[in-house]
């Protein structure tokens, strides 16, 4: 680990101004993810900001019926609020499923949202990888990519969005707050992480002088009976091959309303708009969930070792709308 400067912002006015300082700094949250980075020299700052003492750790509701969820919520508080239970269960569900109690006591919010990949090849620095290296080339490609993405893939990177929160946050029309030098703004969670493209090495659209202040989640009744449903090697502490969220709302045996999102299939977590747009009007079945899940999977791109998970993805998008509809009858 390359020696670093360490200060600790006691605002955001602070933080942001800390950052501006040097061309190179990050901020610390949780450090879950950045601090494992640092160790294994993958990631390089100058500077560490700690942001740990910024007062954004409560969970509140919105006029609107909404929520919003502070940036340094540890995902063991956000699991296990009482209004997440029982509002948005595929949200908690997912974040139980992601990781150890230690992680979860000391993962936040923020920082959930900006973890970087597991890639095999990313962590290894002996490999080609365009996300740590642009311009290196890409030895997930033709190597081992069990893990690797299907969808949205680019001749650059076939790298996967490890979270499970972010993949109920896309489900769930999450929208990301920020604040920076030209102010706040609000970002679709949909669109706050990339596909890979050309620039694998830009994993989100936040700006070097942005840091993420809440998480808001838009009342979206039908979504007290989503599910999240993650499919693994084993039963803990594994990243997903393919999982999926979903949220259904039916009438009188048609679907009324539908949110469906996967992780484990592509660079950023997958809204699944095609099968969204399909099953709406449509018989609430097994057999309409199928197509829906033919349809989203069309664009699908296998590469030597991960075939299999487009299939999975089907099955987990049929199993888990299944298990969705039994509870989502108006």
């Amino acid at each position: 680990m390359k020696n670093f400067s360490y200060a600790r912002a006691e605002s955001q006015e602070s933080a942001l101004s800390l950052l501006s300082q040097s061309s190179n700094a990050k901020f610390l949250g949780g450090g879950t993810n950045l601090i494992d980075l640092m160790r294994e020299n993958i990631e390089q700052p100058d500077a560490i900001v700690d942001i740990t003492r910024l007062p954004l750790t409560a969970i509140e509701g919105l006029p609107n019926g909404g929520l919003r969820i502070g940036a340094l919520v540890r995902n063991s508080h956000l699991a296990a609020h009482a209004l997440v239970r029982e509002r948005y269960p595929v949200l908690a569900q997912a974040i139980l499923m992601g990781a150890s109690a230690q992680l979860r006591n000391m993962a936040t919010t923020g920082g959930n949202l900006m973890q970087r990949t597991r890639c095999y090849y990313f962590y290894d620095s002996a490999a080609h990888c365009n996300k740590r290296l642009p311009g290196s080339g890409c030895d997930a490609i033709d190597g081992f990519n069990r893990m690797h993405a299907i969808l949205g893939t680019s001749p650059h990177c076939i790298a996967t969005h490890p979270s499970d929160m972010c993949v109920a946050m896309a489900a769930l029309d999450a929208v990301v707050q920020v604040g920076g030098s030209d102010g706040p703004r609000s970002i679709p969670l949909i669109d706050f992480h990339r596909l890979p493209g050309e620039t694998p090495d830009l994993d989100t659209n936040l700006k070097p002088d942005e840091l993420i202040t809440a998480v808001d989640l838009p009342p979206l009744p039908f979504a007290r009976t989503s599910i999240y449903r993650k499919v693994r090697d084993r039963a803990s502490y594994a990243f997903a091959l393919v999982s999926a969220a979903a949220a259904l709302e039916i009438e009188d045996g048609l679907t009324k309303d539908v949110r469906l999102a996967l992780g484990g299939v592509a660079h950023k977590p997958w809204r699944a708009f095609q099968a969204e747009q399909f099953l709406v009007g449509k018989a609430a079945d097994e057999r309409t969930f199928a197509r829906a899940a033919e349809l989203e999977l069309e664009a699908a791109k296998p590469f030597r070792h991960n075939a299999f998970k487009i299939e999975l993805a089907k099955r987990t998008i049929v199993s888990v709308l299944v298990e969705t509809s039994s509870k989502g009858v108006a």
